[in-house]
């Protein structure tokens, strides 16, 4: 099984061999690119994006200052919007369901790292999925850890850390972040 297998399957992986660093500096130099342009490239943005990511609609918004380590693991519904300083760490895939909005200076790491330090210090880490439902809010400053999924109506409060798995129709907040209270289902 290759690193890749490994990393694609969640198991221990080595991120530091020629075929995935060399998928990651493809993504960083489209990542630059896209930062890089005037607000006014609409048109130019959407087809780095299209390059760049896994999947997409023709209806999204991403603003600048977005990072990501490979982008095809990226997969985001229609009506997508994410605002300045979002950060996807797509070692796994990470999908959001339409109608999703993700606020400034947000993180999706699927990315993590051994317990054991001997482990850990010997370059291996680990990624799991991240999965975001339909019409999902998601406030500022929210980190959204490995291997979560938030259900469909939700809404996750500005500061969150989000360790484990969020129902649908419920706003949550908190470090960590916890059920608060049950939204009425439409």
């Amino acid at each position: 099984m290759t690193e890749k297998e490994k990393m694609l399957s969640g198991l221990l992986y080595n991120p530091g061999i020629n075929e995935l660093e060399s998928e990651r500096l493809y993504a960083q130099d489209l990542c630059f690119a896209l930062n890089q342009l005037p607000p006014s490239a609409v048109d130019k943005r959407q087809q780095l994006f299209k390059k760049l990511l896994g999947k997409t609609t023709q209806q999204f918004t991403i603003m600048p200052g977005f990072q990501c380590d490979y982008g095809y693991n990226i997969e985001i519904g229609d009506n997508f919007f994410a605002n300045f300083n979002c950060i996807i760490l797509d070692a796994a895939k990470v999908t959001f369901g339409h109608n999703v909005l993700v606020a400034p200076n947000c993180g999706f790491y699927t990315s993590g790292h051994p317990l054991d330090s001997q482990t850990r210090n010997s370059g291996l880490e680990f990624a799991k999925p991240i999965t975001i439902g339909n019409n999902v809010w998601i406030g500022g400053n929210v980190i959204v850890l490995p291997g979560v999924t938030i259900g469909d109506d939700s809404v996750i409060a500005a500061g969150s850390i989000v360790d484990r798995d969020i129902p649908s129709n419920v706003i949550a907040m908190g470090t960590p972040c916890r059920v608060y209270k049950t939204l009425k289902e439409h």
